[in-house]
């Protein structure tokens, strides 16, 4: 299991009030809530190996070079995410927890949460279930290994499971075609363009009718008229330059450079100390006492 942190803890962050703080007044609803999230997480799936991904860099520079705008939306000053200013002291409390738990936590210098993802998933040997909001890790989804995607969209206690049928449903396309609809697209979240003109339902009738941009590219340089909806072929050669550019954004990487780290779920905390002065200075003795009670059955 690989929790996509970063996604799991604004949503906690936003899930619970954030009335809820520490003896010392200071806000712990993104802390408290992430903690029941693994607790729900590992009593429901019983995942025998867990990482938690973390973003080395939000906006990594490879990703700003091919697409300017990319995150340019999210950029609070200089190069820093706008974050909310309760949730900031808190994420350095969540990496103190995790440590003291002894549940892996994984990030590489220059990558996103995404793409220790992909590398995880690209080396694990089997099944893989990713936890996350974001539905740029819909494209990690193969039915043969199989790797899921369990989306948090309604609520931890209510999670989709995210396969190549439920890909196909939702967006017409092949089941792992995600990657190549979404830069057809575009992805305002995220700063991504798209094609102009070309909206979800034009993206998704090329996708299905060439089967991947690659093809789509090929055809469009062989002067192959059919299968392009009016107009398309126009749009498509306006835009060489950002598809020429954006699949390096778009798709997550398979290689982010990472440390040989035991991923086994831990029955006991690695620090016990540690973990007791957090819960006694952050009070979140109740969470902590629930996720280690989960931990060690």
């Amino acid at each position: 299991m690989l929790l996509d942190t970063p996604s799991l803890y604004f949503r906690a962050f936003f899930g619970v009030p954030e009335s809820i703080k520490g003896p010392d007044g200071s806000p712990v609803n993104a802390v408290r809530g992430l903690i029941d999230m693994i607790a729900t997480l590992v009593r429901q799936h019983s995942p025998t190996e867990l990482a938690a991904t973390m973003d080395a860099d939000w906006r990594p520079a490879f990703r700003v070079q091919a697409i300017p705008t990319y995150k340019a939306h999210r950029v609070a000053h200089g190069d820093t995410e706008e974050v909310p200013e309760a949730l900031v002291p808190q994420i350095a409390v969540i990496q103190d927890v995790l440590d003291a738990l002894g549940i892996a936590r994984l990030e590489s210098p220059g990558y996103e949460a995404d793409d220790v993802i992909g590398t995880l998933t690209h080396r694990a040997p089997g099944a893989v279930d990713i936890v996350t909001g974001d539905r740029d890790l819909f494209q990690l989804v193969d039915d043969a290994r199989p790797v899921r995607v369990l989306y948090t969209a309604r609520g931890i206690r209510n999670l989709q499971i995210v396969d190549e049928a439920f890909v196909t449903a939702k967006y017409g396309i092949p089941g792992r075609s995600y990657a190549d609809f979404a830069t057809l697209r575009g992805d305002p979240s995220d700063g991504l363009p798209g094609v102009a003109g070309v909206g979800e339902k034009t993206a998704a009738a090329l996708i299905t009718r060439f089967g991947s941009l690659d093809a789509l590219l090929q055809a469009l340089d062989a002067g192959v008229t059919a299968g392009f909806p009016a107009g398309a072929r126009t749009k498509l050669d306006a835009a060489r330059d950002y598809l020429s550019a954006a699949p390096a954004v778009v798709k997550v990487a398979h290689d982010a450079p990472l440390p040989d780290t035991d991923l086994t779920l831990p029955a006991k905390p690695r620090d016990p100390e540690a973990l007791v002065a957090l819960a006694d200075r952050h009070g979140i003795d109740g969470p902590l006492n629930r996720l280690l009670d989960v931990l060690s059955r």
